[in-house]
């Protein structure tokens, strides 16, 4: 199986308003079965997920996190706007987001945009593939799959990569269960997060800095049979839940 990978040269820069689908359509010719991976701060800004910090009023616990991490009460706000859930407040905020995803200040990004203004992640990213998709299919009339992709650390490793926080035309887990392997043993545990991986190697292609390049296309993957449940319950979480008792504690 050999894959090609492209990235989406020449996409201006991205405001409220733009028609990202048909920007990323004028660029790259789709073939049925592609996958195209987009960054979510992209979405984000063309959808207009984004907030001024000179808008932001901190409340108490805001002014009291950001006594601890060092950053911007409003920032920090911004942050608790956005969550769910408050798994750890320093030395930095770990929160979960109500998609289920759980990543390092509720993905709130004050890089790639103003200064004064600050990026959220898209409230709804798996209806965001979706619609990227469908927009996609009407445009060109191909069968594109679609990751919307961010950047996160990971837990007892340095240095970020890609993950995947919405997908459509596929499924995030490629299931192993039940299948043998070279030597007929029957695999019992192997689910493999292919979603992940393909946003992973697309964040290597985007880059972090000033590349500018917000969408990859990923050509000949193959299909796979799995499921969506790439979240642990917060009873299968053991992090979580040791996360929660060092609280208490």
């Amino acid at each position: 199986m050999e894959i090609q990978v492209i990235g989406v040269q020449g996409l201006p820069l991205i405001r409220k308003g733009d028609d990202l689908p048909a920007l990323i359509c004028d660029r790259v010719t789709f073939e049925d079965g592609d996958i195209l991976t987009i960054a979510s701060s992209v979405y984000s800004k063309a959808k207009g997920f984004t907030r001024d910090l000179a808008t932001i009023t901190p409340g108490a616990d805001a002014v009291r996190i950001a006594a601890k991490t060092k950053e911007d009460p409003r920032f920090v706000q911004a942050v608790l706007d956005s969550s769910s859930d408050i798994l750890l407040e320093h030395p930095f905020i770990l929160s979960e987001v109500p998609s289920g995803h759980i990543g390092v200040r509720a993905g709130v990004d004050h890089s790639n945009i103003e200064d004064g203004r600050i990026i959220i992640l898209p409230p709804d990213p798996m209806g965001a593939a979706a619609e990227i998709r469908d927009a996609i299919q009407r445009i060109t009339k191909k069968d594109v799959r679609v990751i919307i992709t961010d950047t996160c650390g990971r837990s007892f490793r340095r240095g970020q990569t890609g993950i995947a926080i919405g997908w459509a035309g596929m499924t995030a887990i490629n299931d192993y269960r039940g299948d043998t392997d070279l030597f007929g043993h029957v695999l019992e545990i192997t689910e493999e997060a292919v979603v992940d991986e393909i946003a992973a190697f697309a964040n290597f292609v985007m880059g972090e800095s000033h590349q500018g390049v917000p969408a990859v296309v990923f050509r000949n993957c193959r299909v796979w049979n799995g499921h969506d449940a790439v979240y642990f319950t917060p009873e299968e979480d053991i992090i979580r839940a040791a996360l929660k008792k060092s609280k208490k504690d």
